[in-house]
């Protein structure tokens, strides 16, 4: 949701795109920040952690299925650490 919420801005401005282009950006960053307040306050900076490496992983995905980049090795190393960072947040002994 973020990630193309950003992307349409990026695309609105360095692309001259119309500014109808805002709109579904704009939604799918208001549907992000409400999803964010699901989270309960005592677990948030946790929730946030755990989705730091998802976003890096999903960052990637769509690097790959938008822009037809594919992730050199650095990037998939990358993602694999931070997603391992977020399973070591989210499961580590308590």
């Amino acid at each position: 949701m973020k990630i193309a919420g950003c992307y349409s801005f990026w695309v609105w401005i360095r692309h001259d795109r119309p500014l109808w282009w805002l709109i579904p950006g704009t939604l799918s960053l208001i549907l992000f920040a409400l999803c964010l307040t699901r989270i309960e306050s005592a677990y948030a900076a946790r929730a946030y952690s755990a989705y730091g490496g998802v976003y890096i992983a999903s960052s990637l995905l769509w690097l790959r299925g938008v822009e037809g980049v594919p992730p050199d090795r650095c990037d998939l190393i990358g993602a694999g650490v931070s997603i391992l960072g977020a399973l070591t947040v989210l499961f580590g002994p308590r």
